[in-house]
């Protein structure tokens, strides 16, 4: 019964303040909008930046002269390295047959296989790359550098292209990382503030319940549901409008362009509660908090 009456009163108060309720609604609705275009574009960023990482590897290439054992052996001495994840072979009649089918005119020239046979080494994490290639690659009594095992012939020296490809990929995650916070400490703070600029208009209604008699929460629970009301109906036009984009634009367009269908992101169903939680979550927290000032009578 009295969950009946909060919500008839919520109600009343919504349509009696029809003009800082709208704006509270449009605030919601812009600001969910935002973020809704958002997370999947920040979720897409992320995932292209950790797919570039994950092609980060070692390439170790034999002795040409070397044998199974000494295969064997070398592959062994590689796994055992810290940080490593996985160690692929690949022989040389395997590189062969894969470069004479990008080149078939060059290789058909060559009487004889010049390719080594090779191990592609991946790490557990593209940040120890450096770390694997040092592992194979130590350093000498004298400085010199020697390799972990006599039948390695080298190792792939791609250093500095190593170290600028994981600083660009983590400014890329950092940067995407610091965007979602203040974009969600922005949307918070834009939603209360417009919510707090609302009650302000009406506290002459909230003193006054509180001069008759009304406890706190009798004054708060209508205004705490309203926030709740307002929120909800902005989270739902705003999903209606990212919808809306989705059908009309989206998904013609990911058809024909793979940048568009290739990146991973959030289901739009996720995005949904997403997007409704928060609507209905900081509108209602906005509400029940805002109105402490005014409750100080």
């Amino acid at each position: 019964m009295r969950l009946q009456f909060f919500l008839k009163e919520a109600t009343r108060s919504i349509r009696r303040n029809a003009a800082p309720n709208l704006a509270a609604l449009a605030t919601v609705v812009v600001t969910l909008v935002v973020v809704g275009v958002f997370i999947p574009i920040v979720q897409a960023t992320q995932g292209a930046a950790n797919s570039v990482r994950s092609r980060v590897l070692v390439d170790v290439y034999m002795v040409t002269s070397a044998g199974r054992g000494a295969d064997a052996r070398v592959q062994r001495e590689l796994q055992a390295i810290p940080h490593v994840k996985r160690v692929v072979f690949e022989s040389k009649q395997q590189a062969f047959a894969q470069q004479r089918a990008q080149d078939p005119a060059a290789y058909a020239l060559l009487s004889s296989n010049p390719l080594p046979d090779t191990f592609h080494v991946y790490p557990d994490n593209p940040a120890n790359v450096l770390a694997i290639r040092s592992a194979i690659t130590p350093t000498g009594p004298g400085g010199t550098t020697r390799m972990l095992d006599r039948a390695i012939a080298s190792v792939s020296n791609h250093t500095d292209d190593t170290k600028k490809l994981l600083e660009v990929t983590n400014l890329v995650t950092i940067t995407a990382a610091l965007l979602a916070a203040l974009l969600t400490v922005a949307s918070i703070l834009l939603i209360a503030n417009t919510i707090r600029l609302s009650l302000y208009a009406r506290r002459r209604e909230v003193e006054v319940m509180k001069l008759v008699g009304a406890t706190d929460w009798f004054i708060r629970w209508p205004f705490v549901l309203e926030g709740t009301i307002v929120g909800a109906s902005g989270a739902l036009l705003a999903i209606a409008v990212l919808a809306a984009t989705k059908i009309a634009l989206l998904d013609p367009l990911a058809g024909h362009w793979t940048l568009i269908a290739a990146p991973r992101t959030i289901p739009f169903v996720s995005l949904v509660g997403v997007l409704v939680a928060a609507g209905v979550g900081v509108s209602a927290l906005g509400s029940g908090l805002s109105l402490r000032r005014f409750l100080r009578v």
